[in-house]
C-alpha cells in the first residue's frame, strides 16, 4: 500500500517503513505525528482518489531527528551596476518515517468538526467590522515597520505575514508568544506552517534594545529556529 499525502506544504508518495526528509516540523524528536491531507491511497490494483482530499484517510510517522540540508549559493549580479550578492541557504529538514497508512477513520472527521462550527458561531457583522479596522492599521505600520527579516527564520513571506497581523515592530514580536507568532504564520499560508517560531521573541528583544551581537552568537546556535 502506498498514499500521497501533503506534508508541510509538499506532497510525497510515501509506503510503509519509508523515511521522508520534509520541511522543518514543529514536533519533537521521537514523538509521532499524523496528516490528514490524503490525496491518493493505491493498494494492489485498488486506487481510491480523493476530492481533494480523502475523507477519513491519515498518514501517521514517527519524528526521527531534526537536520538541515546541503548548502545552496544565491548569487545575484547586475551587469555594469557592481552589483553583486552572494548568500548561502541551508533548508531546515525533519526526518520521518512512515509507521502506518490509514483508508478510513473518524479522525479528519473529528477535526474538521470544531473548525466548521467557530466559523458558525461568529457572527457576520463583526467579522466586517473588524475588516476594516485591521486594513488602515496595516498600511499605516508599513511605513514604521522594523526589518523583521533579521530574525533567523523570518523569510520576505514570514515578515509580510507578521505585519499584516500588526506585528510590526522588533518590540512587539518580542512581546508576542511563540505560539501566536506561529499561529498567524499558519492563517497566512500553508507554506509557512511549518516554521518554528520558538525563538523569535527572544531574538526579536535582542533586536529592539539594539544588541546585534548578542543577537548574532545567537541565531549561531540556532538549529532551524531551535537553540541548541
Amino acid at each position: 500500500m502506498y498514499a500521497i499525502v501533503e506534508i508541510a506544504g509538499q506532497q510525497f508518495k510515501v509506503a510503509k517503513d519509508q523515511k521522508v526528509f520534509v520541511n522543518r516540523l514543529s514536533t519533537e524528536e521521537g514523538k509521532n505525528v499524523s496528516f490528514d491531507n490524503v490525496l491518493l491511497i493505491g493498494d494492489g490494483d485498488k486506487t481510491t482518489l480523493g476530492a481533494p482530499a480523502i475523507d477519513g484517510a491519515q498518514v501517521s510517522a514517527k519524528v526521527l531527528k531534526h537536520l538541515k540540508g546541503d548548502k545552496v549559493i544565491v548569487f545575484k549580479k547586475k551587469r555594469r551596476k557592481g552589483y553583486r550578492v552572494k548568500n548561502g541557504h541551508r533548508q531546515s529538514l525533519t526526518e520521518i518515517v512512515i509507521e502506518s497508512i490509514v483508508a478510513s477513520g473518524a479522525k479528519k472527521a473529528e477535526k474538521a468538526a470544531p473548525k466548521k462550527e467557530t466559523k458558525k458561531a461568529e457572527p457576520k457583522v463583526e467579522a466586517k467590522k473588524e475588516a476594516p479596522k485591521a486594513k488602515p492599521a496595516a498600511k499605516k505600520a508599513t511605513g514604521k515597520a522594523d526589518d523583521l527579516k533579521k530574525i533567523e527564520g523570518a523569510g520576505p513571506k514570514a515578515a509580510e505575514a507578521l505585519v499584516n497581523a500588526g506585528y510590526e515592530t522588533f518590540e512587539k514580536v518580542a512581546n508576542a508568544k511563540a505560539e501566536e507568532l506561529s499561529n498567524v504564520l499558519s492563517e497566512a499560508s500553508s507554506r509557512l506552517a511549518h516554521i518554528v517560531t520558538d525563538t523569535w521573541p527572544k531574538q526579536a528583544k535582542l533586536a529592539a534594545d539594539g544588541k546585534w551581537d548578542e543577537l548574532k552568537e545567537l541565531q549561531e546556535r540556532l538549529d532551524g529556529g531551535i537553540e541548541k
